[in-house]
C-alpha cells in the first residue's frame, strides 16, 4: 500500500507546532503565523486533501476526519512530541480528534471555531446553530450537480464571508477557491458525520483556547482545559492580508477577537497570536470556511 505524504511548508526551530487550515483555503494561511513564531518554535502547516498542493480528495472511499489526522502522522512526527495544534474551522475539527487519538503527543490545543457540526447536532437536533451552513451547503452541492462552479462557490463564500463576498473575490483568486468546492459535499459529509460524541473530550486534559460559539461553548462545558483568557466572540472568518473580513450567516456579525495565547499555553511566553491582525495572519484571499 502506498502511503500518502502531505505537502507542507516549515520555518524555524525550537517546539514543534503544527498549524490546520479552514476549508477551502490552504497552508498558506498560516503564513504570518509562522513567520511570527519560526524564532522560537518549529513550525509546520499542511495541506488538507483536495487543497493546495495536497493529494487528491479521495473518490473510492468516504473520508472522516480520522483520516485527515492520518494524512498528517508524519508531520506530526516531524514536528517533534509533544506538540501543539493550532486549527482553524475545519482544521481545528481535525486538530481536536488528532488530540483525541494522541493525548500525549498533544501539550496545547488554539482553536478557532471548530466546525465540528455533529456534535452541536447531537446536543441539540435540528432546528439549531448549523442549519446555515447545512442549507449552504445543499446548494452548493446542486449547482455542482449543474456543474455550476461559480455559483457553487458563491453560496458557500457569501454563507460564511457576507452576501456579496464571492462577487468582491479577485479573479485571479477564484480560480483556486471554485476548484477546491468540489470537495464541499465531502468536508460536510465529514463534519455532520463525525461518530466522536461530545463527552469523549473530557477525556482531553491539555490547555487549550477557543472562542465561544456552539462547539466551542459546548466544549468549554466537556472538553480541554480552557486558557482564562479565552474570549467571548463571534464572526466565523478571520481578517487578513487580502481578505474581505470576518463574518458569519447569523445576525450577529461581530469580529473576534480571539488570541491564539500559544507560548502561553506551553510556556508562559509572551508571545500572543491574533487571528484578526494582518501581521498574523494571511489567507491568499481563500474563503475562511
Amino acid at each position: 500500500m502506498t502511503t500518502i505524504l502531505p505537502s507542507f511548508r516549515e520555518a524555524g526551530a525550537g517546539p514543534g507546532v503544527v498549524c490546520l487550515h479552514a476549508n477551502a483555503s490552504s497552508s498558506s494561511q498560516w503564513r504570518g503565523l509562522i513567520e511570527m513564531l519560526a524564532p522560537d518554535y518549529r513550525v509546520l502547516a499542511a495541506d488538507a486533501y483536495g487543497v493546495g498542493k495536497g493529494p487528491a480528495w479521495p473518490v473510492d472511499r468516504v473520508v472522516r476526519l480520522g483520516d485527515e489526522v492520518a494524512l498528517l502522522e508524519p508531520l506530526f512526527a516531524r514536528a517533534g512530541r509533544p506538540l501543539s495544534l493550532v486549527g482553524h474551522s475545519y482544521g481545528a475539527a481535525v486538530a481536536l480528534i488528532a488530540a483525541l487519538r494522541q493525548p500525549r503527543s498533544v501539550k496545547a490545543l488554539a482553536l478557532y471555531e471548530p466546525t465540528l457540526f455533529s456534535v452541536v447536532d447531537a446536543e441539540s437536533p435540528s432546528p439549531n446553530d448549523v442549519d446555515g451552513i447545512r442549507n449552504a451547503v445543499a446548494l452548493a452541492a446542486t449547482a455542482l450537480e449543474a456543474d455550476d462552479l461559480n455559483s457553487a462557490a458563491q453560496h458557500f463564500i457569501d454563507f460564511w464571508m457576507g452576501t456579496g463576498a464571492w462577487a468582491q473575490t479577485p479573479e485571479n483568486r477564484r480560480g483556486p477557491i471554485a476548484a477546491s468546492i468540489r470537495n464541499v459535499g465531502g468536508w460536510a459529509d465529514a463534519l455532520f458525520k463525525e461518530p466522536t460524541p461530545l463527552d469523549a473530550f473530557a477525556t482531553l486534559n491539555v490547555p487549550a483556547v477557543h472562542d465561544r460559539r456552539a462547539l466551542p461553548a459546548l466544549l468549554s462545558k466537556r472538553g480541554p482545559t480552557p486558557d482564562p483568557g479565552s474570549p467571548a466572540g463571534r464572526g466565523h472568518g478571520v481578517r487578513g492580508a487580502g481578505t474581505h473580513g470576518p463574518s458569519h450567516a447569523s445576525a450577529a456579525r461581530e469580529r473576534s477577537n480571539l488570541p491564539i495565547s500559544l507560548a502561553e499555553l506551553t510556556n508562559r511566553r509572551a508571545i500572543r497570536y491574533r487571528p484578526q491582525a494582518p501581521a498574523g495572519f494571511q489567507s491568499e484571499g481563500m474563503p475562511l470556511g
